[in-house]
Protein backbone atom coordinates (compact mmCIF):
# COMPACT_ATOMS: atom_id res chain seq x y z
CA UNK A 1 0.00 0.00 0.00
CA UNK A 2 2.67 2.31 0.91
CA UNK A 3 5.55 0.45 -0.52
CA UNK A 4 7.55 3.53 -1.33
CA UNK A 5 7.49 5.07 2.27
CA UNK A 6 10.04 2.76 4.32
CA UNK A 7 8.05 3.13 7.57
CA UNK A 8 4.62 3.41 6.95
CA UNK A 9 4.85 0.34 4.73
CA UNK A 10 6.05 -1.15 7.64
CA UNK A 11 2.99 0.20 10.09
CA UNK A 12 0.46 -0.64 7.50
CA UNK A 13 1.95 -3.93 6.18
CA UNK A 14 -0.20 -6.27 8.64
CA UNK A 15 -3.60 -4.61 7.65
CA UNK A 16 -3.05 -2.76 3.92
CA UNK A 17 -5.93 -5.57 2.31
CA UNK A 18 -7.98 -5.68 5.53
CA UNK A 19 -9.49 -2.45 5.76
CA UNK A 20 -12.14 -3.41 8.58
CA UNK A 21 -9.65 -4.85 11.25
CA UNK A 22 -10.64 -3.22 14.20
CA UNK A 23 -7.69 -0.50 15.07
CA UNK A 24 -9.21 0.88 18.35
CA UNK A 25 -12.36 0.81 20.74
CA UNK A 26 -12.41 4.34 22.68
CA UNK A 27 -13.82 4.63 26.25
CA UNK A 28 -16.84 6.27 24.60
CA UNK A 29 -17.28 2.96 22.95
CA UNK A 30 -16.61 4.27 19.57
CA UNK A 31 -15.42 1.68 17.16
CA UNK A 32 -11.96 2.96 14.97
CA UNK A 33 -10.93 0.30 12.19
CA UNK A 34 -7.99 0.54 10.15
CA UNK A 35 -9.28 1.21 6.54
CA UNK A 36 -10.66 4.77 8.72
CA UNK A 37 -7.40 5.52 10.27
CA UNK A 38 -5.28 4.86 7.18
CA UNK A 39 -7.61 7.27 4.83
CA UNK A 40 -8.05 10.09 7.54
CA UNK A 41 -4.00 9.40 7.51
CA UNK A 42 -3.87 10.16 3.95
CA UNK A 43 -6.10 13.40 3.81
CA UNK A 44 -4.48 14.89 7.46
CA UNK A 45 -1.42 14.46 4.90
CA UNK A 46 -2.92 16.25 2.12
CA UNK A 47 -3.73 18.99 4.62
CA UNK A 48 0.14 19.61 5.95
CA UNK A 49 0.82 19.99 1.95
CA UNK A 50 -1.16 22.30 1.51
CA UNK A 51 0.31 24.10 4.30
CA UNK A 52 3.08 24.10 2.63
CA UNK A 53 4.96 20.78 4.25
CA UNK A 54 7.51 19.21 2.12
CA UNK A 55 10.02 16.02 2.58
CA UNK A 56 12.10 16.99 5.68
CA UNK A 57 9.97 19.57 6.99
CA UNK A 58 8.88 19.47 10.54
CA UNK A 59 5.14 19.47 11.83
CA UNK A 60 5.12 20.19 15.67
CA UNK A 61 1.84 19.20 17.58
CA UNK A 62 0.65 19.82 21.17
CA UNK A 63 -2.67 18.65 21.83
CA UNK A 64 -4.51 16.21 23.58
CA UNK A 65 -4.44 11.96 23.69
CA UNK A 66 -6.83 10.92 20.17
CA UNK A 67 -7.53 9.07 17.37
CA UNK A 68 -6.93 12.41 15.63
CA UNK A 69 -3.06 12.85 16.97
CA UNK A 70 -2.88 9.42 15.41
CA UNK A 71 -3.28 10.54 12.12
CA UNK A 72 -1.49 13.56 12.20
CA UNK A 73 1.78 11.32 14.04
CA UNK A 74 0.69 8.62 10.22
CA UNK A 75 -0.36 11.78 8.16
CA UNK A 76 3.49 13.24 8.79
CA UNK A 77 4.85 10.01 7.94
CA UNK A 78 3.06 9.58 4.58
CA UNK A 79 4.15 13.00 3.90
CA UNK A 80 7.76 12.58 4.32
CA UNK A 81 7.39 15.47 7.04
CA UNK A 82 9.06 14.72 10.96
CA UNK A 83 6.77 14.34 13.18
CA UNK A 84 7.30 16.54 16.45
CA UNK A 85 5.10 15.59 19.44
CA UNK A 86 5.05 18.26 22.56
CA UNK A 87 4.40 17.50 26.17
CA UNK A 88 1.12 18.76 26.80
CA UNK A 89 2.66 19.99 30.20
CA UNK A 90 5.26 22.21 28.45
CA UNK A 91 4.91 25.58 29.56
CA UNK A 92 4.78 28.47 26.45
CA UNK A 93 8.56 29.44 27.40
CA UNK A 94 9.31 25.99 26.66
CA UNK A 95 7.35 25.13 23.64
CA UNK A 96 8.74 28.86 22.35
CA UNK A 97 12.01 27.16 22.57
CA UNK A 98 11.22 24.05 21.22
CA UNK A 99 9.59 26.09 17.72
CA UNK A 100 12.64 28.59 17.72
CA UNK A 101 14.82 25.07 17.68
CA UNK A 102 13.42 23.24 15.21
CA UNK A 103 11.79 25.32 13.13
CA UNK A 104 8.49 23.66 12.10
CA UNK A 105 6.35 24.45 9.05
CA UNK A 106 3.72 24.24 10.72
CA UNK A 107 2.40 23.73 14.04
CA UNK A 108 -0.79 22.08 15.25
CA UNK A 109 -1.89 23.26 18.89
CA UNK A 110 -5.11 22.56 20.99
CA UNK A 111 -7.59 25.70 22.79
CA UNK A 112 -5.13 26.52 24.88
CA UNK A 113 -1.97 27.00 23.39
CA UNK A 114 -3.85 28.85 20.15
CA UNK A 115 -5.67 31.21 22.73
CA UNK A 116 -1.73 32.78 23.15
CA UNK A 117 -0.39 31.74 19.46
CA UNK A 118 -0.55 35.43 18.03
CA UNK A 119 2.52 36.52 20.55
CA UNK A 120 3.95 33.08 20.41
CA UNK A 121 3.94 33.23 16.91
CA UNK A 122 5.42 36.61 16.15
CA UNK A 123 8.37 35.64 18.16
CA UNK A 124 8.82 32.04 16.71
CA UNK A 125 8.08 32.90 13.16
CA UNK A 126 6.33 29.60 12.73
CA UNK A 127 4.93 29.81 9.08
CA UNK A 128 1.52 27.81 9.04
CA UNK A 129 -0.88 27.02 12.40
CA UNK A 130 -4.00 25.01 12.95
CA UNK A 131 -5.92 23.87 15.35
CA UNK A 132 -6.72 20.64 16.83
CA UNK A 133 -9.02 20.27 20.16
CA UNK A 134 -7.76 17.82 22.97
CA UNK A 135 -10.66 15.42 22.12
CA UNK A 136 -9.79 15.25 18.59
CA UNK A 137 -12.79 15.95 17.55
CA UNK A 138 -12.91 19.79 16.51
CA UNK A 139 -10.65 22.38 15.38
CA UNK A 140 -9.01 24.16 11.62
CA UNK A 141 -7.06 20.98 11.08
CA UNK A 142 -10.56 18.47 11.30
CA UNK A 143 -12.47 21.21 9.38
CA UNK A 144 -9.40 21.06 6.99
CA UNK A 145 -8.87 17.25 6.57
CA UNK A 146 -13.12 16.00 5.98
CA UNK A 147 -12.74 18.93 3.24
CA UNK A 148 -9.92 16.79 1.42
CA UNK A 149 -11.15 15.39 -1.86
CA UNK A 150 -8.54 13.27 -4.47
CA UNK A 151 -6.15 10.38 -4.01
CA UNK A 152 -2.87 10.97 -1.87
CA UNK A 153 0.24 9.52 -3.46
CA UNK A 154 3.00 8.98 -0.04
CA UNK A 155 6.23 10.32 -0.46
CA UNK A 156 9.17 8.29 -0.43
CA UNK A 157 11.14 7.43 2.32
CA UNK A 158 14.32 5.86 2.51
CA UNK A 159 15.18 4.00 6.02
CA UNK A 160 17.80 6.96 6.70
CA UNK A 161 15.47 9.51 6.62
CA UNK A 162 13.75 11.15 9.97
CA UNK A 163 10.61 10.26 10.72
CA UNK A 164 10.63 12.01 14.19
CA UNK A 165 12.20 14.25 16.69
CA UNK A 166 11.50 13.85 20.17
CA UNK A 167 12.87 16.47 23.00
CA UNK A 168 14.89 15.05 26.01
CA UNK A 169 16.17 17.26 28.76
CA UNK A 170 19.79 17.86 28.31
CA UNK A 171 22.18 18.04 31.59
CA UNK A 172 23.23 21.79 30.46
CA UNK A 173 19.21 23.03 31.14
CA UNK A 174 18.54 22.95 27.55
CA UNK A 175 16.40 19.99 25.37
CA UNK A 176 17.76 17.99 22.96
CA UNK A 177 16.04 16.74 19.73
CA UNK A 178 16.48 13.50 19.26
CA UNK A 179 16.44 12.77 15.43
CA UNK A 180 15.02 9.28 14.67
CA UNK A 181 15.02 7.76 11.62
CA UNK A 182 12.36 6.00 9.59
CA UNK A 183 14.66 2.97 10.25
CA UNK A 184 15.31 2.86 13.67
CA UNK A 185 11.54 3.17 14.46
CA UNK A 186 10.64 0.27 12.14
CA UNK A 187 12.95 -1.89 12.85
CA UNK A 188 12.66 -1.41 16.95
CA UNK A 189 8.74 -1.74 16.32
CA UNK A 190 9.40 -5.35 14.34
CA UNK A 191 11.88 -6.74 16.88
CA UNK A 192 9.41 -6.04 19.45
CA UNK A 193 6.55 -7.68 17.99
CA UNK A 194 8.16 -10.71 17.49
CA UNK A 195 10.16 -10.87 20.99
CA UNK A 196 7.07 -10.25 22.92
CA UNK A 197 4.84 -12.72 20.69
CA UNK A 198 2.11 -9.88 19.06
CA UNK A 199 -0.70 -11.40 17.25
CA UNK A 200 -3.38 -9.73 15.30
CA UNK A 201 -5.65 -11.44 18.51
CA UNK A 202 -4.01 -9.13 20.67
CA UNK A 203 -5.98 -5.98 22.32
CA UNK A 204 -3.76 -3.82 24.18
CA UNK A 205 -4.67 -1.52 26.95
CA UNK A 206 -3.16 2.08 26.21
CA UNK A 207 -3.51 4.11 29.08
CA UNK A 208 0.00 5.79 28.13
CA UNK A 209 0.31 9.51 26.66
CA UNK A 210 1.67 9.76 23.03
CA UNK A 211 4.04 12.78 23.03
CA UNK A 212 6.68 10.02 24.79
CA UNK A 213 8.44 7.47 23.43
CA UNK A 214 6.57 4.38 24.61
CA UNK A 215 3.20 5.26 24.37
CA UNK A 216 3.59 6.27 21.21
CA UNK A 217 6.51 4.34 19.14
CA UNK A 218 6.48 0.89 21.44
CA UNK A 219 2.90 0.76 22.36
CA UNK A 220 1.53 2.15 18.91
CA UNK A 221 4.02 1.05 16.03
CA UNK A 222 3.54 -2.37 17.66
CA UNK A 223 0.05 -2.57 16.98
CA UNK A 224 0.13 -1.11 13.46
CA UNK A 225 3.32 -3.26 12.65
CA UNK A 226 0.64 -6.50 13.63
CA UNK A 227 -2.62 -5.16 12.90
CA UNK A 228 -3.84 -6.05 16.22
CA UNK A 229 -5.99 -3.63 18.40
CA UNK A 230 -6.13 -0.85 21.48
CA UNK A 231 -8.52 -0.31 24.10
CA UNK A 232 -7.59 3.13 23.51
CA UNK A 233 -7.79 5.14 26.76
CA UNK A 234 -7.39 8.74 27.13
CA UNK A 235 -5.44 8.44 29.99
CA UNK A 236 -4.31 6.40 33.22
CA UNK A 237 -7.19 5.37 35.37
CA UNK A 238 -7.32 2.89 37.87
CA UNK A 239 -11.20 2.05 38.13
CA UNK A 240 -11.31 1.80 34.05
CA UNK A 241 -8.21 -0.45 33.26
CA UNK A 242 -9.73 -3.02 35.95
CA UNK A 243 -12.79 -2.74 33.87
CA UNK A 244 -10.92 -3.37 30.90
CA UNK A 245 -8.45 -6.16 31.75
CA UNK A 246 -10.90 -9.01 30.91
CA UNK A 247 -11.29 -8.02 27.60
CA UNK A 248 -7.58 -7.27 27.23
CA UNK A 249 -4.60 -9.24 26.56
CA UNK A 250 -1.99 -7.03 27.15
CA UNK A 251 -0.69 -3.67 29.41
CA UNK A 252 1.68 -1.54 28.87
CA UNK A 253 2.90 0.71 31.88
CA UNK A 254 5.13 2.34 33.87
CA UNK A 255 5.68 1.43 37.59
CA UNK A 256 2.99 3.79 38.54
CA UNK A 257 0.80 1.69 36.82
CA UNK A 258 1.41 -1.03 38.92
CA UNK A 259 1.69 0.00 42.53
CA UNK A 260 -1.77 1.96 41.95
CA UNK A 261 -3.74 -1.34 40.35
CA UNK A 262 -2.33 -3.49 43.30
CA UNK A 263 -4.00 -1.07 45.71
CA UNK A 264 -7.35 -1.58 43.59
CA UNK A 265 -9.90 -4.04 44.91
CA UNK A 266 -10.85 -5.86 41.66
CA UNK A 267 -7.35 -6.70 40.87
CA UNK A 268 -7.45 -10.44 41.25
CA UNK A 269 -5.98 -13.61 39.16
CA UNK A 270 -9.79 -13.95 37.79
CA UNK A 271 -9.77 -10.31 36.53
CA UNK A 272 -6.84 -11.33 34.70
CA UNK A 273 -7.16 -14.19 33.56
CA UNK A 274 -6.82 -13.12 29.42
CA UNK A 275 -4.35 -11.46 30.30
CA UNK A 276 -0.87 -12.72 28.80
CA UNK A 277 1.30 -9.86 28.99
CA UNK A 278 2.05 -6.87 31.24
CA UNK A 279 4.91 -4.15 30.66
CA UNK A 280 6.66 -2.36 32.47
CA UNK A 281 8.99 0.75 31.33
CA UNK A 282 10.18 4.09 31.47
CA UNK A 283 11.44 4.01 35.16
CA UNK A 284 12.85 1.18 37.54
CA UNK A 285 10.27 -0.99 38.64
CA UNK A 286 11.08 -2.20 42.30
CA UNK A 287 11.68 -5.71 43.14
CA UNK A 288 9.00 -5.66 45.61
CA UNK A 289 6.31 -4.29 43.34
CA UNK A 290 7.28 -7.46 40.91
CA UNK A 291 6.91 -9.80 43.25
CA UNK A 292 3.55 -8.40 44.65
CA UNK A 293 2.34 -8.69 41.23
CA UNK A 294 2.90 -11.72 40.48
CA UNK A 295 1.44 -12.73 44.21
CA UNK A 296 -1.51 -10.92 43.49
CA UNK A 297 -1.81 -11.85 39.39
CA UNK A 298 0.37 -14.90 38.75
CA UNK A 299 1.67 -12.56 36.48
CA UNK A 300 5.75 -11.76 36.31
CA UNK A 301 6.03 -8.30 34.87
CA UNK A 302 8.01 -7.94 32.13
CA UNK A 303 10.07 -5.03 32.65
CA UNK A 304 12.66 -3.80 29.55
CA UNK A 305 14.80 -0.50 28.78
CA UNK A 306 14.87 2.15 26.46
CA UNK A 307 15.66 5.25 25.78
CA UNK A 308 14.84 8.41 23.65
CA UNK A 309 17.61 8.09 21.55
CA UNK A 310 17.77 4.35 21.18
CA UNK A 311 14.27 2.93 21.42
CA UNK A 312 14.10 0.08 23.22
CA UNK A 313 17.67 -1.72 24.47
CA UNK A 314 17.20 -4.55 26.46
CA UNK A 315 14.13 -6.46 27.69
CA UNK A 316 13.55 -9.66 30.23
CA UNK A 317 12.49 -12.77 28.55
CA UNK A 318 8.98 -13.41 27.14
CA UNK A 319 9.64 -17.14 27.91
CA UNK A 320 11.98 -17.75 30.35
CA UNK A 321 12.70 -16.10 33.81
CA UNK A 322 11.80 -12.09 34.03
CA UNK A 323 13.96 -11.33 36.99
CA UNK A 324 13.09 -9.11 39.52
CA UNK A 325 15.23 -5.48 39.56
CA UNK A 326 16.57 -6.19 36.55
CA UNK A 327 15.87 -4.87 32.81
CA UNK A 328 16.92 -8.26 30.99
CA UNK A 329 19.28 -9.13 28.31
CA UNK A 330 19.84 -7.21 25.24
CA UNK A 331 17.72 -7.25 22.53
CA UNK A 332 18.03 -9.23 19.27
CA UNK A 333 19.95 -7.03 16.97
CA UNK A 334 21.03 -4.72 19.52
CA UNK A 335 24.42 -4.76 21.44
CA UNK A 336 25.28 -3.88 24.89
CA UNK A 337 28.78 -2.87 25.99
CA UNK A 338 29.53 -1.81 29.27
CA UNK A 339 32.54 0.52 29.70
CA UNK A 340 34.48 2.52 32.47
CA UNK A 341 32.92 5.63 31.80
CA UNK A 342 36.11 7.79 32.32
CA UNK A 343 38.91 5.43 30.90
CA UNK A 344 36.63 3.79 28.32
CA UNK A 345 37.85 -0.12 28.84
CA UNK A 346 35.66 -2.58 29.16
CA UNK A 347 34.42 -3.70 32.35
CA UNK A 348 34.84 -6.95 34.07
CA UNK A 349 31.86 -9.07 34.53
CA UNK A 350 29.47 -7.91 37.50
CA UNK A 351 31.55 -4.69 37.99
CA UNK A 352 29.57 -1.73 37.76
CA UNK A 353 30.13 -0.02 33.75
CA UNK A 354 28.69 3.00 31.67
CA UNK A 355 26.07 1.27 29.06
CA UNK A 356 27.06 1.64 25.40
CA UNK A 357 24.41 0.98 22.83
CA UNK A 358 25.04 -0.03 18.96
CA UNK A 359 22.09 -1.33 16.64
CA UNK A 360 19.45 -0.10 13.74
CA UNK A 361 17.56 1.34 16.86
CA UNK A 362 19.87 3.71 17.65
CA UNK A 363 19.10 7.68 16.99
CA UNK A 364 20.69 9.89 13.90
CA UNK A 365 22.00 12.55 16.84
CA UNK A 366 20.89 15.78 18.24
CA UNK A 367 19.09 18.00 16.01
CA UNK A 368 21.53 21.27 15.08
CA UNK A 369 23.53 19.85 17.65
CA UNK A 370 26.56 18.27 16.01
CA UNK A 371 29.38 18.95 18.91
CA UNK A 372 26.78 17.35 21.49
CA UNK A 373 26.20 14.26 19.06
CA UNK A 374 30.11 13.90 18.98
CA UNK A 375 30.22 13.78 22.76
CA UNK A 376 27.55 11.45 22.90
CA UNK A 377 29.48 8.34 20.80
CA UNK A 378 32.49 6.40 20.90
CA UNK A 379 35.13 6.61 18.22
CA UNK A 380 33.76 3.47 17.51
CA UNK A 381 30.23 4.45 16.98
CA UNK A 382 28.50 3.26 20.20
CA UNK A 383 25.99 6.31 22.01
CA UNK A 384 27.05 6.47 25.31
CA UNK A 385 23.61 6.16 27.68
CA UNK A 386 25.00 8.14 30.61
CA UNK A 387 23.46 5.10 32.49
CA UNK A 388 25.37 2.98 35.02
CA UNK A 389 25.09 -0.91 34.93
CA UNK A 390 26.06 -4.34 35.98
CA UNK A 391 25.71 -7.55 34.20
CA UNK A 392 25.91 -10.98 35.46
CA UNK A 393 26.97 -14.54 34.06
CA UNK A 394 23.72 -15.28 32.36
CA UNK A 395 23.64 -11.78 30.63
CA UNK A 396 21.29 -9.89 32.57
CA UNK A 397 21.39 -6.09 33.15
CA UNK A 398 20.61 -4.33 36.23
CA UNK A 399 21.16 -0.20 36.33
CA UNK A 400 22.39 0.74 38.90
CA UNK A 401 22.08 4.65 38.66
CA UNK A 402 22.83 6.82 35.92
CA UNK A 403 25.88 8.93 35.80
CA UNK A 404 24.35 12.36 34.28
CA UNK A 405 21.89 12.74 37.78
CA UNK A 406 18.73 12.30 35.39
CA UNK A 407 15.49 11.64 37.36
CA UNK A 408 12.88 9.36 36.19
CA UNK A 409 9.46 10.31 37.48
CA UNK A 410 6.55 8.92 36.46
CA UNK A 411 8.32 7.76 33.69
CA UNK A 412 9.53 11.31 31.93
CA UNK A 413 12.69 12.26 31.96
CA UNK A 414 13.68 15.15 34.41
CA UNK A 415 17.34 16.94 34.20
CA UNK A 416 18.06 18.64 37.76
CA UNK A 417 20.05 21.71 35.97
CA UNK A 418 16.57 22.99 33.97
CA UNK A 419 14.98 23.21 37.59
CA UNK A 420 18.35 24.22 39.42
CA UNK A 421 18.86 27.07 36.96
CA UNK A 422 15.40 28.54 37.31
CA UNK A 423 15.26 27.71 41.54
CA UNK A 424 18.80 29.87 41.50
CA UNK A 425 16.99 32.81 39.63
CA UNK A 426 14.62 33.55 42.59
CA UNK A 427 15.50 36.44 44.50
CA UNK A 428 16.48 35.48 48.11
CA UNK A 429 18.16 31.84 46.89
CA UNK A 430 22.06 31.44 47.10
CA UNK A 431 22.18 28.10 45.32
CA UNK A 432 20.17 25.05 44.63
CA UNK A 433 20.86 20.73 44.03
CA UNK A 434 17.88 18.92 42.43
CA UNK A 435 17.97 15.61 43.41
CA UNK A 436 15.40 12.32 42.87
CA UNK A 437 14.03 10.27 45.79
CA UNK A 438 12.67 7.02 45.99
CA UNK A 439 8.87 7.30 45.79
CA UNK A 440 6.05 4.41 46.03
CA UNK A 441 3.90 6.07 43.39
CA UNK A 442 6.51 7.62 40.72
CA UNK A 443 9.50 5.61 41.27
CA UNK A 444 11.60 9.09 41.58
CA UNK A 445 10.27 12.08 43.02
CA UNK A 446 11.64 15.52 42.32
CA UNK A 447 13.10 17.19 45.42
CA UNK A 448 14.83 20.42 45.49
CA UNK A 449 17.01 21.78 48.40
CA UNK A 450 17.64 25.03 48.75
CA UNK A 451 20.19 27.26 50.70
CA UNK A 452 18.59 30.99 50.73
CA UNK A 453 21.05 33.99 50.57
CA UNK A 454 22.60 34.81 54.42
CA UNK A 455 20.36 37.26 56.70
CA UNK A 456 22.52 40.50 55.40
CA UNK A 457 21.67 39.32 51.83
CA UNK A 458 18.25 38.89 51.87
CA UNK A 459 15.26 39.85 54.51
CA UNK A 460 12.54 37.04 53.23
CA UNK A 461 12.06 34.68 55.58
CA UNK A 462 11.72 31.07 54.45
CA UNK A 463 8.24 30.36 54.12
CA UNK A 464 8.13 33.45 51.50
CA UNK A 465 11.37 32.08 50.03
CA UNK A 466 8.96 28.37 49.36
CA UNK A 467 6.25 30.35 48.49
CA UNK A 468 8.79 32.12 45.35
CA UNK A 469 10.18 28.70 44.74
CA UNK A 470 6.97 26.89 44.04
CA UNK A 471 5.49 29.83 42.47
CA UNK A 472 8.35 30.15 40.03
CA UNK A 473 8.26 26.30 38.66
CA UNK A 474 4.89 26.86 38.79
CA UNK A 475 5.18 29.37 36.02
CA UNK A 476 8.10 28.07 34.14
CA UNK A 477 8.20 24.13 34.23
CA UNK A 478 5.66 21.32 33.32
CA UNK A 479 3.86 19.26 36.41
CA UNK A 480 6.24 16.43 35.93
CA UNK A 481 9.27 18.55 35.94
CA UNK A 482 8.27 20.26 39.63
CA UNK A 483 9.57 19.30 43.03
CA UNK A 484 7.32 17.40 45.09
CA UNK A 485 8.91 18.73 47.73
CA UNK A 486 11.35 21.82 48.69
CA UNK A 487 13.74 21.32 52.00
CA UNK A 488 15.68 24.51 52.93
CA UNK A 489 19.47 23.79 54.06
CA UNK A 490 22.11 26.67 55.35
CA UNK A 491 24.36 24.80 53.23
CA UNK A 492 25.12 22.05 50.35
CA UNK A 493 27.91 19.23 51.26
CA UNK A 494 30.38 19.36 48.98
CA UNK A 495 33.87 17.72 47.91
CA UNK A 496 37.60 18.73 48.62
CA UNK A 497 37.03 20.23 45.19
CA UNK A 498 33.81 22.18 45.77
CA UNK A 499 31.48 19.83 44.03
CA UNK A 500 28.51 19.60 45.45
CA UNK A 501 27.67 15.96 46.49
CA UNK A 502 24.65 14.72 45.39
CA UNK A 503 24.65 11.48 46.48
CA UNK A 504 24.94 12.36 49.94
CA UNK A 505 22.01 14.44 49.61
CA UNK A 506 20.21 11.43 48.61
CA UNK A 507 21.11 9.97 51.21
CA UNK A 508 19.73 12.23 53.54
CA UNK A 509 16.70 12.40 52.25
CA UNK A 510 16.18 8.78 51.14
CA UNK A 511 13.54 8.35 53.41
CA UNK A 512 11.45 11.50 53.02
CA UNK A 513 8.46 9.44 50.93
CA UNK A 514 8.60 6.25 52.64
CA UNK A 515 4.95 7.00 54.41
CA UNK A 516 3.55 8.23 51.35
Amino acid sequence: MYDNNYLAHALCKATSSKPDTLFAELESQQRVSYGELFANAERVAKVLQDHGVKPGDRVAVQAGKSIAMLEVYFGSVLAGAVFLPLNTGYTLSEVEYFLNDATPQLFIANDTTISTMDELQQRTKVPALLSLSDDGQSGTLIEARDNVTGEFLAIERNAEDLAAILYTSGTTGRSKGAMLSHGALASNARMLAQYWAFTPEDKLIHALPIFHIHGLFVAINITLTVGSSLLFLSKFDADKIAQNLPKATVLMGVPTFYTRLLRHPDLTKDTVKNMRLFVSGSAPLLAETHTQWQQQTGHAILERYGMTETNMNTSNPYDGDRRPGTVGLPLPGVEIRLRDPDSGSEVALGDIGQIEVKGPNVFSGYWNMPEKTAEEFSDDGWFLTGDLAQQDSQGYISIVGRSKDMIISGGYNVYPKEIESIIDDVEGVEESAVIGIQHPDFGEAVVAVVVPQSSSQSSQPAPSLLAQVNESVQIQLASYKRPKQVVVVDELPRNTMGKVQKAQLRETYQQLFQNS
